[in-house]
């Protein structure tokens, strides 16, 4: 008998009234019973009713119902409560496993380049010395500023203190009193103007930078309401019309890789998956990597699709010079390469949809003027950890925003290294691929641009790939990504200054591509909120307005997010991290700049080799079966070989988590900042230090991405 079934009573469902709530019991022994909150009538007393007499009788069962609700939820509150315990303590384990290895990021960076690279690391120690520095100077004051506070200094207003001193010039002072007031005097009359002036200027390039984002945004508005996007002057290609009905001209597929060992199966089976006749298709794989396994590995997989019938080929390279571009340039060299009109690109972790060829190459069709025709990214591990979902925030709209309303609006955005198809001939004029810097792709781009080339962009053609879900990839990944365009742009400055483009094209390369997105913005995002905040805590003669701190940030980070609405949730989140990272963005791009060490550093990103369960079925589906007695010898071989190798990188290569030193030293800079913040009641400029200085902590423990146990 279930344990509510007294609750019906004769009346059967005519007696049942009120909103029903199913409960499920753990208990086994116990079945799912259906229980009704009280309705209106079951409140109103009349004892001269029948009806409402036996409903007196019925109030103490609801009365039981009632209490089994609120156990309930208790259940579910407990639950709650053991699971914030539970995770608490596990984030005070992790904490205590970073200390205690004591791993930093010195330690990685010294393993990397023990070899001659000593001024990137000569570099790499006068950044962190110049915030160690200014981090004791901020602890110095802080307890300056507390002893003032002790002895009766009144910190409400920056006027305040002055007027202390002015209202007692005859009165006794100690030798403390006069120190500190000698101390204001100075903050005043030297420290605070040029702070100030610093301020205002931070500030100004801030609202600039806001009001291109605003009207980034504004144009993508106007792009959805008006349904505007690249058409192409062809119907799509269809494979059974035949060669005489489509558009199938010669399209070169090369696929980049090095050392990645994860990902060249999904993307290898991706590409040969491609609808396009296979006498108009060739598949490069163009293979860096330095391991042997890898090597055997790939090109036992190539060898496999070619038996299955896919034209494909595996290119090595003896020397290995120019990373990524290095390894293009060689492959374009091929003899054979006259015979195709379009080459199409992805990197190892892409997978590209079969239609992908026929959805993009028809862009070229009767459009001379197209040079470049790119595909966004998707993204599979987007859900993966919370660094995988601020990276989509950024992504989504560097894609829906930047590259759309540029494309749209004028033709022209950084070509993104993969997922494109470029014309060969624009290649050729805009002088191939070039291993001046770490960002070839925009290298390219920026010289066919100057060359007169157009460029397409599709945002409802996609393209899955992984995003980097530990913070030591998607540092070194940010790293090269905001040092590459600084030396980019000193190297082509003059070429675009003299140009034969229009004067409108060559101030938007200058001043929008180059100045304001890739040196402004992480200019401001460091020195205004990381250096001349904390600054003015203990200089509060200085200010920076609440609107600068809270509201204008706020307002951004909104805009940044519309074009992922499911990330709102992560906005906070979004806006604190973003300004951490504008240390590592800051420091790429002074390297980039100013030629430094670390502006050379080509490091891969790291990958997982994950991929969605529905391309990986469908892959699995239209995988080659091994032909019998074609190379199982070489498996074998293949497989001793794995395993040897797999055990000597066990022994000598782990996956580690690590402190990161500048983020950490900046996370102590700002709490102590929200303290002294305390001291003058400012109650916006406190939140945001505190939060921002948890922020900087977070990720200097290394508790935001990918958690190696």
């Amino acid at each position: 008998m279930a344990p509510f079934e007294w609750w019906g009573g004769k009346g059967g469902s005519h007696s049942h009234r009120g909103t029903p709530v199913i409960v499920k019991m753990e208990n086994p022994n116990w079945s799912i019973a259906e229980l009704e909150s009280p309705s209106e009538e079951d409140f109103i007393i009349d004892s001269t009713s029948p009806i409402n007499r036996n409903k007196t009788k019925m109030r103490g069962k609801n009365a039981k119902q009632l209490t089994w609700i609120l156990l309930l939820k208790a259940h579910r509150a407990a639950g709650c409560l053991s699971s914030i315990a539970s995770a608490t303590f596990g984030l005070a384990a992790a904490v205590r496993r970073r200390v205690k290895a004591g791993r930093t990021d010195s330690d990685d960076n010294a393993e990397l380049l023990a070899d001659d690279n000593t001024e990137n690391k000569r570099v790499k120690a006068r950044f962190y010395s110049f915030i160690k520095v200014f981090l004791m100077l901020s602890l110095l004051l802080l307890c300056f500023e507390i002893a003032a506070y002790l002895k009766g200094w009144h910190f409400g207003t920056p006027r305040l203190q002055f007027q202390y001193i002015l209202a007692s010039p005859f009165r006794i002072k100690d030798l403390f009193d006069c120190i500190y007031s000698k101390w204001v005097l100075i903050r005043m009359g030297y420290l605070a103007p040029p702070l100030q002036f610093m301020a205002n200027v931070c500030i100004l390039l801030f609202l600039i930078q806001s009001m291109d984002r605003l009207i980034l945004c504004l144009g993508c508005v106007w792009i959805r309401l008006k349904k505007m996007k690249p058409v192409p002057k062809g119907l799509l290609p269809d494979l059974e019309s035949g060669d005489g009905d489509g558009y199938f001209p010669m399209v070169l597929v090369q696929i980049p890789m090095c050392n990645e060992r994860e990902v060249y199966q999904q993307s290898i089976a991706a590409v040969c998956n491609l609808e396009w006749p296979k006498s108009k298709l060739l598949i490069q794989v163009l293979d860096d990597s330095d391991d042997p396994t890898t090597q055997l590995l790939i090109k036992e997989e190539v060898l496999k699709w070619q038996a299955a019938g896919a034209n494909i080929v595996y290119r090595h390279r003896v020397i290995r010079e120019g990373y990524k571009a290095g390894n293009l340039k060689s492959a374009m060299s091929c003899s054979y390469v006259k015979d195709y009109e379009f080459v199409a690109i992805f990197d190892a972790d892409f997978q590209p949809t079969p239609d992908f060829l026929k959805r993009t190459v028809i862009h070229f069709k009767d459009n001379d003027e197209v040079g470049l025709v790119q595909a966004r990214w998707s993204f599979v591990n987007k859900d993966e950890n919370l660094l995988t979902r601020l990276q989509n925030i950024n992504l989504s709209f560097h894609f829906e925003v930047e590259q759309q309303v540029n494309g749209i609006f004028i033709n022209f955005f950084g070509f993104n290294g993969t997922a494109g198809v470029w014309r060969i001939k624009a290649l050729e004029e805009s002088g191939g691929w070039l291993e001046r810097t770490t960002v070839e792709d925009m290298d390219i781009a920026v010289r066919a641009h100057l060359k007169g080339w157009k460029f397409v962009f599709l945002n409802d053609v996609e393209c899955q790939c992984e995003l980097p879900e530990s913070y030591e990839a998607y540092r070194k990944q940010q790293h090269r990504w905001h040092s590459g365009p600084m030396q980019l742009f000193r190297l082509c400055f003059l070429d675009i200054v003299r140009s034969k483009i229009s004067f409108w094209k060559k101030a938007n390369l200058i001043f929008l591509f180059f100045l304001l997105r890739k040196l402004i913005l992480p200019f401001y995002s460091f020195t205004l909120f990381c250096i001349i905040l904390p600054m003015t805590m203990f200089i509060p003669e200085a200010q920076l307005p609440a609107w600068v701190v809270c509201y204008i940030p706020a307002t951004m980070s909104f805009l940044n997010i519309m074009p992922a609405p499911k990330s709102f949730p992560f906005i906070v989140p979004y806006l604190l991290f973003e300004n951490t990272m504008s240390v590592t963005k800051f420091n790429a791009m002074i390297s980039g700049l100013f030629q430094l060490g670390s502006a050379y550093e080509w490091i891969v990103t790291k990958k997982s080799g994950r991929s969605s369960e529905g391309d990986l079925v469908g892959l699995l589906e239209k995988e080659p079966k091994h032909q019998r007695g074609s190379s199982e010898s070489n498996l074998e071989d293949v497989k001793e070989e794995v395993l040897k190798q797999g055990k000597k990188a066990s022994r000598k290569k782990k996956k580690h988590n690590r402190i990161y030193m500048k983020e950490l030293s900046l996370a102590f800079l700002l709490l102590t900042a929200s303290a002294r913040s305390l001291l003058s009641a400012q109650g916006i400029h406190f939140y945001f230090l505190l939060f921002q200085g948890i922020s900087f902590l977070v990720v200097g423990l290394d508790l935001i991405g990918e958690q190696v146990n």
